[in-house]
């Protein structure tokens, strides 16, 4: 089935253009330099030039979307050489689930993060999280693709058009049969997307629909189960089964994509907003000009580009969309109590359109 975005959906916002020749203040001002910034920034900058000398460590967050085995060798190398341009340690917070990358930051243990675009939407309502920069893909592109995926041997594989990619209207028309598996409740691709397309649309509610319904926690294990053939039907995404044809090649050859989402904007990096601002500068420097093409690559990059929070508004407007159909399918609720609830989440929608 050919799947229609919500029809409020804004085009994607432009990234904000920041000036190329932008000298971090963190960097080295000598005392000349420091007399030109804001008082407010002034108590940032210790005699000799030094920023923010009290934050002699940086933990960075990293999404589990895949084993911590997996994912260090890829960013270790980028957080090492992010120590070196910030002339402090910069360590990765491996978490075990996406919401703890959302409440590390919260708590304030976790200062820098990557994130999808609905963990960050999270953040920033919640942690203080601020997004300042959107990677882009090692194609040149800014966005990916969620995916539901089947075990090629499956036979219900027979009786889904893989050309059209009907896949989710034979989901939709056959849960009660089927296991399934999303990723995390935290997940862009592997819940937010497929909730909202696939069955918030069609007046599904998953947690009802099928026979067995788990989350796996990451891609890379929602691959896994389908490659296994633990689970009939999982969500994934364009990206993580590109990784699994590296990490996993043989589970890669026995999965089937069924279905395909809309674009999905690229990736968000998000600092925590009370971070002194030449600390902040540094961090964006070392990030719009990093260029070590190996790194990059093992991290699926081409490199960074600025970003503003709004830049992910159309996930707000997702996440609103899915809260309006399931708000509409609720006959649990009188109609009154649901105009009310229709009226604030539109009221949300009209906010982050305006």
């Amino acid at each position: 089935m050919t799947t229609q975005p919500w029809k409020r959906l804004s085009a994607l916002t432009a990234a904000a253009l920041l000036s190329a020749g932008m000298i971090s203040a963190c960097s080295g001002a000598g005392t000349d330099s420091a007399e030109s910034i804001d008082a407010a920034d002034a108590g940032e900058i210790a005699e000799g030039g030094a920023c923010a000398p009290d934050i002699a460590t940086i933990e960075f967050g990293i999404l589990s979307t895949e084993s911590q085995e997996n994912l260090e060798p890829q960013w270790e190398p980028f957080l090492t050489a992010m120590s070196d341009a910030l002339d402090r340690e910069v360590i990765g917070f491996y978490a075990t689930d996406y919401a703890g990358v959302i409440e590390g930051m919260g708590a304030g243990k976790v200062q820098v993060a990557w994130y999808g675009g609905k963990s960050y939407i999270e953040a920033a309502a919640r942690s203080d999280a601020e997004a300042f920069a959107q990677t882009v893909n090692d194609d040149g592109t800014k966005g990916y693709y969620s995916h539901l995926i089947t075990n090629k041997d499956n036979p219900i594989v027979a009786d889904i058009d893989l050309e059209a990619g009907n896949g989710d209207e034979y989901v939709i028309a056959n849960a009660g049969d089927l296991t399934f598996a999303f990723n995390d409740p935290n997940s862009t691709s592997g819940f937010l997307v497929p909730t909202f397309y696939v069955f918030a649309q069609n007046g599904v509610n998953p947690e009802e629909a099928f026979s067995e319904l788990i989350y796996a926690g990451s891609h890379e294990a929602t691959g896994l189960a389908v490659a296994e053939n633990q689970v009939d039907i999982a969500t994934n995404n364009s990206e993580n089964l590109a990784r699994l044809e590296e990490t996993a090649p043989q589970a890669l050859e026995n999965i089937q994509i069924i279905w395909t989402s809309p674009i999905i904007p690229s990736d968000p990096l998000a600092y925590r907003s009370d971070l002194p601002e030449c600390l902040k500068d540094s961090i964006k420097d070392f990030m719009y000009n990093f260029d070590d093409a190996e790194v990059l690559g093992g991290l699926g990059w081409q490199g960074l580009d600025p970003a503003a929070d709004e830049d992910w508004n159309t996930i707000r407007e997702l996440e609103y969309g899915k809260q309006l159909l399931e708000v509409q399918n609720d006959d649990t609720i009188d109609d009154a109590t649901k105009q009310e609830k229709i009226d604030e989440i539109n009221q949300k929608l009209e906010e982050v359109q305006s």
